[in-house]
């Protein structure tokens, strides 16, 4: 299994406001992903992608201190420029879709915020990526990409990884269930 990625691309243009005031930062976009193989073909772990709002099961208690907790997923998801709205707990995210290539790439932008994250991040998209292995085997990778105005980047950054990589690897182990069991739900 290959080691988690971690991207960090170009800083982009954002403000803090202080006392009225928009004071420029400078936010780096960082981009995490995390895989896992699933013991079934591409096709049957396309058929079992969803969002995390359609887990169906309460998030483990790490997740549930220190994400929002979800509620459920409206609108359509399975044609490019299909909207998505996720309902959390608090608020929600508007979710585009962008880009199917069938059974190899899922992806999508993330074009509204209304939900506090990690006390500063912006989700700014994701995407699913299908890899055939030998054996009737999957690599499924999920990817995260945001950008954060929480400092010092040096201590918070790993955590915010951390807590994505958490994340990532329990919406990977709901897939792969529903997947090895021949189960299929239509979120993603």
């Amino acid at each position: 299994m290959k080691p988690p990625a971690i991207e960090t691309s170009a800083p982009a243009a954002d403000g803090v406001k202080v006392q009225g005031v928009t004071i420029p930062v400078a936010q780096q976009s960082t981009t995490i992903v995390t895989r896992m193989h699933v013991a079934a073909s591409p096709q049957r772990v396309w058929k079992s992608l969803m969002f995390y709002e359609g887990i169906g099961e309460r998030p483990p208690l790490y997740l549930r201190l220190l994400l929002p907790l979800p509620i459920r997923t409206e609108g359509s998801n399975s044609v490019v420029g299909d909207q998505a709205t996720c309902l959390y707990e608090g608020g929600h995210l508007l979710k585009r879709v962008t880009k199917i290539d069938r059974c190899r790439q899922y992806v999508f932008s993330v074009v509204e915020q209304n939900l506090a994250v990690g006390g500063g991040v912006r989700l700014t998209g994701g995407s699913y990526s299908l890899r055939d292995l030998l054996y009737g085997r999957t690599e499924l990778s999920i990817t995260t990409q945001y950008t954060s105005r929480n400092r010092p980047r040096w201590l918070v950054q790993p955590i915010e990884e951390c807590v994505c990589h958490m994340f990532h690897r329990h919406l990977l182990g709901a897939i792969r269930i529903k997947a090895e069991s021949g189960a299929t739900v239509t979120d993603a």
